[in-house]
C-alpha cells in the first residue's frame, strides 16, 4: 500500500473520514488546554468523574427526544453542573472531601444513566452513548463542537492570568484578588462544555481520555506551561488522526482506537520523555549536570 492510500486516501475518498478529522482536531485544540490546567490543578480525576456525571442527563435528554443533539446537549450540561455543584457543596456542608464527593456522583450517574438509556434504547443506542460514534458526526454536531473549541480558547484567553496563578498559588490569588472563585467557577463550566463535546464524539467513557491523557503525556516533554498546553493540543490531534487511520485499515472501533493511540504515547513518553521519564532519569549524566 502506498503512503497516498494508506494516510490521505481514506480522508480525501470519504466524507464520513472528513467529519471525523474536522470533530477530533476540534476536540484536540479545545480539550488539550483544558486537560493541561486539570493535571496542574491536580484535578485529573475530576475530569473522570465529571465525564460520567453528565451521562444521566443526556439520558433523560435521549428519553425525550431520542437521539437528538440539542436534548442530549442540554441535558448532559445540566447534569454536568448539577453534579459539580452538588459535589462541591456536600464538600463544604460535611466532613467529606470533594474528591470523594465526587466519587459518589460519579459512580451513581454512570448507574442512573445506563438505566435511563437501557429502559428505551438498545444495545446499540447504549453503545452510542457510551463510546460515541466519532464516524457519523453530522453538520449540526460538528458546529456544536467547533463552537465549543473556539468559546474555550477566547474564555481561556480571557480568564488566564488567575487561572495560572490559581494553579501555582491560590492562597496568594485569593489574598490579592476577589478573582478565584468566579475564574474557578467558569473553569469547570469549561471542563463541562469540552465533556459534552467530547461525549458526542467518543462517548460518555472515553471523552475524558482525549483530554488528560495528552495533557499527561505533554508533561514529560517540556516545562513551560504555554509549550505545554501546545504539546497536548498537538499530541491530542495527532492521536484523532492515527487513531481514526488504524480505525480505517483495521475495522476497530474508531473511538478506543484514538484514546489506545494516545495511551500509547503516553507509555511511550514515561518511559524516554526527557522531562521526568524512566530511561533519562537512569542515564548517567556528565559531571556537575543538574
Amino acid at each position: 500500500m502506498n503512503p497516498y492510500d494508506l494516510l490521505i486516501g481514506p480522508f480525501a475518498e470519504f466524507d464520513f473520514m472528513r467529519r471525523a478529522l474536522v470533530g477530533v482536531l476540534a476536540l484536540a485544540a479545545g480539550a488539550g488546554p483544558v486537560g493541561v490546567l486539570l493535571m496542574l490543578r491536580r484535578m485529573s480525576l475530576t475530569g473522570d468523574a465529571m465525564a460520567h456525571a453528565i451521562l444521566p442527563g443526556a439520558a433523560v435528554g435521549f428519553l425525550a427526544a431520542g437521539l437528538n443533539l440539542f436534548a442530549m446537549t442540554i441535558g448532559g450540561l445540566v447534569a454536568g453542573f448539577a453534579v459539580a455543584l452538588g459535589a462541591g457543596a456536600v464538600a463544604r456542608a460535611t466532613q467529606m472531601k470533594e474528591d470523594a464527593a465526587l466519587a459518589a456522583f460519579y459512580l451513581v450517574s454512570l448507574a442512573l444513566g445506563v438505566l435511563l438509556v437501557s429502559l428505551r434504547g438498545s444495545n446499540v443506542d447504549l453503545l452510542h452513548v457510551l463510546f460515541g460514534t466519532v464516524l457519523a458526526l453530522d453538520d449540526a454536531t460538528l458546529l456544536l463542537i467547533v463552537g465549543i473549541a473556539s468559546l474555550t480558547l477566547v474564555v481561556l484567553a480571557l480568564v488566564w492570568r488567575p487561572l495560572v496563578l490559581e494553579c501555582v498559588d491560590p492562597g496568594f490569588l485569593r489574598s490579592v484578588s476577589r478573582a478565584g472563585a468566579p475564574s474557578h467557577l467558569v473553569f469547570l463550566a469549561l471542563v463541562v462544555l469540552n465533556l459534552v463535546g467530547g461525549f458526542h464524539a467518543l462517548g460518555t467513557l472515553l471523552a475524558v481520555g482525549l483530554m488528560m491523557l495528552p495533557a499527561a503525556t505533554a508533561r514529560f516533554w517540556v516545562r513551560d506551561l504555554t509549550a505545554m498546553i501546545i504539546a497536548a493540543s498537538l499530541i491530542a490531534a495527532a492521536s484523532g488522526v492515527v487513531g481514526l487511520l488504524v480505525s480505517y485499515h483495521s475495522g476497530a472501533p474508531s473511538g478506543p482506537a484514538i484514546i489506545l493511540v494516545a495511551g500509547l504515547a503516553y507509555a511511550l513518553s514515561v518511559l524516554v520523555g526527557p522531562v521526568g521519564g524512566l530511561l533519562p532519569r537512569f542515564m548517567p549524566r556528565r559531571h556537575l549536570e543538574a
